[in-house]
């Protein structure tokens, strides 16, 4: 087809050069200095045509010639970019086979090949060439190197407008400080990330990692829980980690007003987390605070109902240990969690004990002695009733049995 029409267009062009040249009438006549020169109209214009071709291609020639050293350099500099590149994919290869001291050299090849180049060639090749320089100095234990390469790139990054190789270069600095154990460097790194990159997964799990490297269980809690937002772990390990991070919290408290400050800035998740109310009401009762422990614990005993067995167990637990003074208010719901869960162990010692505590020893001989003999039980729990019944035994005047009870009771230790 393609034929057809150039066939059709040298038909055309025929057709119109017999029209307008086949009537050679016209005469052109050229002057200079007395002499005359008679030229056909037709002749003159093809003249005149081939003149323009003559003159095109001379200037042409003459712009490539004039230009023969400007394409050298960009020839010489074209061929150095690829080797620069080429020396670049091979430190890639070379770290990704954990060739590190063969990677390191490539990268330093990369960086010479660059240098070497007047315009100073890509940013990004220089960058991602300092970086794999830097990783692989890393590998090596050579902390020397992996700083230089790391502080060039860096003061590119803050001498220059933004790049989207700077993102990486702050989290494998961030990680590497993590690696020397150094949570300051890598909170201070990871503060400069913009806030859309600090918000990534993996920036989310290196701040994660300064937080409890730095003892900053508080300030770990909300990036924890924004990480598992984003699935960075299933619920079950972001349950445990949010758990063991607010327990590391309430054990930094040394004293009562430390204690209440971290259980006010908990998260209201976490305060309701049996297993982080009931750590916190037994460091409560550890300082002398029993009234706070119980009112910790309270709303989670108001809803016994909705947790686990185990959940309830340490409910009790928490309250076995924060008995002292209790109110005659918690007896009507320490009586139906009894009638409740009669089965369990740690339920039936918590309302014994409490019965005893407000001295209403009737009521408390049964359930103490059906959990002093629970081995279910933990052990503190179980030399606790034994020796609530000692106590009972004195209120009676049987001496033996007070005795036995505290053999029972050491037994135990």
């Amino acid at each position: 087809m393609r034929s057809v029409i150039w066939l059709v267009l040298l038909f055309v062009a025929a057709v119109v050069a017999a029209i307008t040249l086949g009537a050679n009438d016209g005469l052109v006549s050229l002057y200079w200095r007395g002499w005359r020169v008679d030229l056909s109209l037709n002749l003159f214009l093809l003249a005149l045509l081939a003149g323009g071709a003559v003159l095109v291609s001379a200037l042409q020639a003459l712009r490539a010639l004039t230009g023969l050293p400007q394409r050298a350099r960009e020839w010489r500099a074209l061929r150095r970019e690829r080797a620069a590149q080429a020396a670049l994919r091979l430190a890639l290869a070379e770290f990704l086979a954990a060739r590190y001291t063969r990677a390191q050299k490539a990268a330093q090849r990369a960086l010479a090949l660059r240098e070497a180049t007047p315009e100073g060639g890509e940013q990004e090749l220089a960058l991602l060439s300092h970086l794999l320089a830097a990783a692989s100095a890393h590998r090596l234990q050579n902390r020397t190197e992996r700083d230089e390469q790391l502080r060039q790139v860096l003061a590119t990054r803050r001498g220059g407008v933004a790049r989207p190789g700077d993102d990486a270069a702050l989290l494998l600095a961030a990680e590497w400080a993590l690696d020397d154990r150094d949570a300051t460097q890598a909170l201070s790194l990871l503060s400069e990330l913009p806030p859309g990159t600090a918000r990534r997964t993996q920036a989310l799990r290196l701040r994660l990692q300064a937080q409890r490297l730095a003892q900053q269980p508080l300030q770990a809690l909300p990036t924890a829980r924004l990480l598992a937002k984003h699935q960075g772990f299933s619920a079950l390990a972001a349950q445990g980690l949010l758990r063991s991070l607010a327990f590391q919290a309430l054990e930094q408290a040394h004293d009562l007003d430390q204690l209440e400050q971290v259980w006010q800035s908990l998260d209201p998740s976490d305060r309701r987390d049996p297993f982080v109310a009931a750590r916190a009401a037994q460091h409560a009762a550890s300082l002398g605070a029993h009234g706070d422990a119980r009112g910790w614990l309270r709303p989670l005993w108001e809803r016994l109902d909705e947790l686990s067995p185990e959940e309830r167990e340490q409910i009790a637990l928490a309250l076995l240990q924060a008995l002292p003074g209790i109110g005659a208010d918690w007896l009507p719901r320490l009586e139906s969690a009894l009638q409740a869960y009669p089965q369990e162990p740690a339920v039936v010692v918590v309302a014994g004990a409490a019965f005893a505590e407000r001295q209403l020893w009737g009521k408390a001989r049964r359930p103490l002695e059906q959990s002093a003999r629970d081995a279910r039980l933990a052990s503190m729990a179980r030399r606790r009733a034994w020796r609530t019944l000692a106590q009972l035994a004195r209120e009676e005047g049987d001496q033996d049995r007070a005795h036995e009870c505290h053999e029972f009771a050491a037994a135990l230790d």
